[in-house]
């Protein structure tokens, strides 16, 4: 199981979106404590962070520490061409 921390960064993003989309953002980053397995989750290569997740319109940016097992949830941002 993988402990999950929030940037400051991503709760003041997190809290910029609608209601409906918190909830679902906040269930999707819940599934990470299975990290290895979790759904809609691709490492990103040259990028700033280590994985995005895709939940609906937005995109969760995330660093994964494998050996502590703690996933440092980085960004939420809504998808555009702007994103990556």
């Amino acid at each position: 199981m993988y402990r999950i921390n929030w940037s400051s960064r991503a709760k003041k993003q997190l809290r910029k979106v609608d209601r409906q989309a918190q909830v679902s953002i906040i269930d999707a980053v819940g599934q990470l404590v299975t990290f290895p397995s979790a759904k809609n989750v691709i490492a990103l290569t040259k990028h700033e962070f280590g994985y995005r997740m895709r939940v609906g319109n937005y995109r969760v940016l995330f660093d994964a520490d494998t050996e502590v097992r703690i996933i440092e949830v980085q960004q939420v941002k809504k998808r555009d061409e702007n994103t990556y």
